[in-house]
């Protein structure tokens, strides 16, 4: 028997359907006995298993259908949570209102503004929350506001919590995105989001991440740059106390200058290992980092690092186009996060078709005394329905580093179903010894787990359409769980994964268009590299 909220279309003889029934008739009360008395019986067959948990090679689906389901009834009262919560905060509001003018009658003249309630309130729903489940109130709080805005203003996320479709991590992040948009407009980011949940399928906080500024973009494309500003004066650094010894240093910083200061330090990290260094990769970037701050013989020398950025032509011209841009190895940012940087370069470059990738008078300077930054235009092409980049193919073994550039900025992180790391590989999805071709649909961005994909799933291949359905593959288990995992849209000018693009008449086109021909009335958007101080060649590839 489950707790989720079953077709009320059912015949009056269910038992599930009368159990609803029995909890709506019996009010909060009736509720909190029913999930009291499946707590217990969870609980006892947690302490006491017996032999319920005794594994055997025939019970693998049995477990995992376990794990499915407690995965469904957690999602699902993760939700009813949400309700109840935001529920006794209006309940305490009410009570803290009825007290109030029980005062004013007595008091002529010292009405409590309805605000400081509401306020108070919170305040005092967010103290019993924490004290519930044992969060820290600061953190309660928090959570709070996010599931007031999940119950108000974004039934699609609750009820796609409520039946499993996302975690209440992706669903309260959400939520707290959605934070500076007006209530309509959390209504309209939550449509749009809503529309993009199965092709999200096997999506890691990365790619959420993406969908999020996307519906938030589409919903609001007139408050990117005002967003990103207000955002960007709250950057800070904080220092967290960690365990045996240790402490966790923050930096919330520039999106820009995140991915530089990640690309410098996994350079710096590569470079040492493979001189002999025998530390790991990240304790390599973590004393890296420390040393370079305090001065230490041992810190970076400066050097030249490019970082790829993917702007439109629309919103690299008109602010006001409303697309988001790209930075590679970061994800999706406001335009407004990028222009800035990009407007000076740009304002003395002259292009130059044959001299891209290297005119010295495209250099300039970010201030008297700031480093060299140096853009380089390319041109791209976006699928015109999945809007993913789309591209070349090659009869080598090893992706050549042109491609491998190439996959990484089309996948920017792992393709692994709910996998957010960084891309180390360029994999196969066929496998080269099983006649896979190297080519950018028979590619991917994967991690070193993911990388050894062979070993531990019963398959993964292409599916779909190439030129319908964009680059889709399928991950299954040897249980026979599945995953989807897409290539990211670069832009979402008209909705998420519309059949055709709003503002052009063609039809999909029968193949997928080549680097020299534009799909279509598809406006082709540019990639810019920013070269500012730090980095060696690359030898990732990127």
């Amino acid at each position: 028997m489950t707790l989720a909220v079953q077709d009320l279309g059912a015949a009056a003889g269910d038992p599930h359907q009368q159990l609803i029934e029995a909890v709506r008739a019996g009010g909060p009360g009736a509720l909190a006995e029913e999930l009291g008395d499946r707590a217990h019986v969870l609980s006892a067959l947690t302490g006491f298993p017996q032999e319920l948990f005794a594994p055997a090679d025939p019970s693998a689906e049995a477990f995992r259908d376990v794990i499915g389901s407690l995965h469904s009834l957690r999602s699902a009262i993760d939700a009813l949570e949400t309700r109840a919560v935001v529920a006794l905060a209006d309940s305490l509001t009410l009570r803290r209102q009825a007290e109030a003018r029980a005062h004013a009658a007595q008091e002529a003249g010292e009405e409590t503004p309805p605000a400081q309630l509401l306020r108070a309130a919170s305040r005092e729903a967010a103290r019993e929350v924490s004290m519930l489940t044992r969060r820290s109130p600061a953190s309660a709080s928090r959570s709070l506001a996010a599931r007031r805005r999940l119950v108000a203003d974004m039934p699609v996320m609750l009820s796609a919590l409520a039946d499993s479709q996302v975690t209440a991590e992706d669903a309260y992040r959400t939520a707290r995105s959605f934070a500076p948009l007006t209530p309509a407009q959390r209504r309209d980011a939550d449509r749009l989001l809503g529309e993009r949940l199965p092709y999200l399928d096997g999506a890691g906080s990365e790619e959420w991440a993406d969908a999020r500024a996307a519906a938030i973009s589409l919903a609001d494309p007139d408050g990117q740059a005002r967003r990103h500003q207000h955002a960007k004066r709250e950057r800070h650094v904080t220092v967290r106390r960690g365990e045996h010894g240790m402490a966790t240093v923050t930096a919330h910083v520039t999106a820009l200058d995140a991915a530089l200061i990640r690309k410098r330090l996994t350079l710096e990290a590569e470079r040492l290992r493979a001189a002999g260094d025998g530390r790991g990769h990240q304790a390599i970037q973590a004393d890296t980092l420390v040393d370079t701050l305090l001065g230490r013989s041992e810190s970076m020398e400066p050097v030249t690092l490019d970082i790829g950025v993917i702007i439109t032509d629309h919103v690299l011209l008109d602010p006001g186009a409303g697309d988001l841009a790209q930075i590679e190895g970061y994800g999706a940012v406001p335009a407004e996060a990028v222009r800035e940087s990009l407007r000076g370069p740009l304002d003395a470059l002259v292009v130059d078709a044959d001299r891209a990738d290297g005119a010295d008078d495209a250099v300039d300077t970010l201030g008297p005394d700031g480093p060299a930054l140096r853009a380089v235009l390319r041109k791209l092409y976006e699928h015109p329905r999945t809007r993913e980049l789309v591209a070349v193919e090659s009869r080598a073994r090893a992706f050549p580093p042109a491609l491998a550039r190439f996959i990484r900025l089309r996948d920017r992180t792992c393709r692994g179903p709910h996998c957010n790391a960084p891309i180390r590989h360029i994999d196969h999805i066929r496998p080269h010894a099983a006649g896979g071709e190297t080519c950018l649909d028979n590619g991917q961005g994967a991690c070193a787990f993911c990388n050894d994909k062979e070993q531990q799933l019963a398959s993964v291949e292409r599916v779909g359409a190439p030129t319908v359905d964009g680059h889709v593959v399928e991950w299954t288990t040897r249980l026979g769980t599945t995953r989807r995992t897409r290539a990211a849209a670069l832009t979402h000018r008209c909705g998420p994964m519309d059949p055709l693009p709003c503002d052009s008449p063609v039809q999909p086109p029968t193949d997928p268009p080549t680097p020299t021909e534009s799909p279509g009335s598809t406006e082709p958007p540019e990639t810019t590299d920013l070269q500012a101080p730090t980095e060696p060649e690359d030898r990732t590839g990127n």
